[in-house]
């Protein structure tokens, strides 16, 4: 009798919580409102099937339990039942099957109206490109992808010239407008996924997948990896800005296009070296650092990380919160370059200064932190090298006083939490696995020796 109350009780159990849990589907925020419906009818299907049988083992159980005097009588087999067993069974899954075969016709059989915008994915980050105002993507090819050219788009292709190109994990599309997703990966197996657009798809190395969707109401959305891609799987992380026409357009239009980054005339280091005066009383003259003004060192970074770096400073992304006490400082000095170039030049100035190691301050246990840095060197490099490829600086000769002011920023959220610190937001998650001082000190020891 026992185990037909435990049943009983299993079944009552999962219908309260069904029916009463908080926990169901985010508001739909795209047209795909036919998948909710076939997620439903899974649902009614299996957990009809999941009562009749638990129910009709607890029936089994109580009817023919143990009773003096009684024998059990032996039927190996019954027609009847095993045809009526097989037709539920067939009726069942087909009922699951066949609207989601409808759903999938629909899926990939795009609009003639929707607008295109490649979506790239790499460890562990996304980056779009929109076809500029010839309406056709550039073709690419993995053996032009480089530090210039991080899309891999043929230089010699006329079409990819004007694709609009966006550099970080945000993306903004207009509401009510049909969108054609084409889907690459530069490296392993990810999937591309906005819970509330009800829409994903994989992207794997050497082909491009692609679906379709209409963002249905204007909002901000999480975008997720949804296929175990490596150890920081669960950073890989984006946002969907859905907005009106008007608002995507001239978000698109402040944007470069590829032609414009692959101008040779992009940066001068000439012209930095000027610029580079005011920074120099600071960082030092060869942009060595000096503790005693909190200045880390500059010489070693390479210049796509400088570049990002003094942006994100001119818009706030860097020294905008409170308690960023040096981050303001930094803020306050970016009124020195006056525009894009002149960050342009400046960090290909710092690029060309002689690089050498600073001296370490921090005592830590290095095998120790050797373990800790197993999950830094996904993205640093094992070496703390850095890694264009995962957007990651080295780490390796810089200030470690410098780098432990860092990591317990990015802890506390004074640093990464910017919702435009794209990468920032990767930090935060990867630097809390260090849950004490003592941990930073031992990885930033064994950085030290490398």
């Amino acid at each position: 009798m026992i185990l037909v109350i435990v049943l009983v009780l299993l079944v009552l159990g999962t219908l309260l919580f069904h029916f009463l849990s908080p926990w169901w589907f985010t508001p739909i925020a795209s047209n795909w409102g036919s998948i909710d419906i076939t997620i439903q009818i899974t649902f009614w299907v299996t957990g009809f099937v999941f009562i009749a049988v638990n129910l009709f083992m607890a029936y089994a159980i109580y009817r023919h339990r143990f009773r003096e005097g009684h024998k059990a009588h032996y039927e190996p087999e019954n027609k009847k039942l095993e045809v009526w067993l097989t037709g539920l069974t067939a009726l069942g899954v087909a009922a699951m099957l066949a609207p989601g075969l409808f759903v999938w016709a629909d899926f990939v059989d795009t609009p003639e109206d929707a607008s295109q915008v490649e979506i790239v994915g790499q460890q562990w980050h996304w980056t779009y490109r929109f076809p500029g105002e010839d309406g056709a993507l550039g073709q690419t090819h993995p053996r032009f992808i480089s530090e210039d050219n991080p899309f891999g788009i043929d230089p010699n292709d006329d079409a990819g010239q004007d694709d609009i190109l966006i550099f970080n994990n945000e993306l903004h599309l207009p509401e009510g407008k049909p969108v054609k997703a084409l889907l690459r990966s530069k490296d392993v197996l990810h999937n591309f996924g906005v819970p509330q657009f009800r829409a994903k798809m994989d992207m794997l190395p050497g082909m491009v997948s692609y679906f379709w969707f209409e963002p249905t109401r204007q909002g901000r959305f999480d975008v997720v990896c949804m296929e175990l891609c490596g150890m920081a799987h669960h950073a890989m992380r984006g946002q969907v800005v859905v907005e009106t026409q008007e608002d995507f357009d001239q978000w698109l239009s402040s944007h470069p296009t590829f032609a414009a980054t692959q101008s040779d005339s992009r940066a001068d280091p000439e012209r930095g070296a000027s610029l580079y005066g005011v920074c120099a009383s600071c960082h030092g003259q060869e942009g060595e650092g000096n503790r005693n003004m909190n200045a880390p060192k500059l010489s070693g970074l390479p210049p796509w990380y400088l570049e990002r770096q003094l942006q994100f400073y001119k818009d706030g992304v860097r020294g905008s919160h409170e308690q960023d006490t040096y981050g303001q400082q930094m803020a306050g000095m970016m009124n020195t370059l006056s525009n894009r170039q002149a960050i342009l030049d400046v960090s290909a100035y710092i690029a060309e200064l002689p690089d050498s190691s600073a001296e370490a301050t921090l005592e830590g246990d290095p095998q120790r932190g050797k373990r800790l840095f197993n999950n830094c060197s996904s993205c640093h490099g094992d070496n703390a090298e850095g890694n264009y490829a995962t957007n990651a600086p080295p780490l390796a000769g810089q200030h470690d006083w410098y780098l432990k002011r860092q990591l317990e920023n990015y802890k506390q959220g004074i640093r990464g939490s910017h919702k435009g610190d794209y990468y920032g937001t990767q930090m935060i998650l990867m630097a809390r696995t260090l849950h004490n001082e003592q941990a930073i000190d031992d990885v930033l020891t064994y950085i030290n020796s490398l």
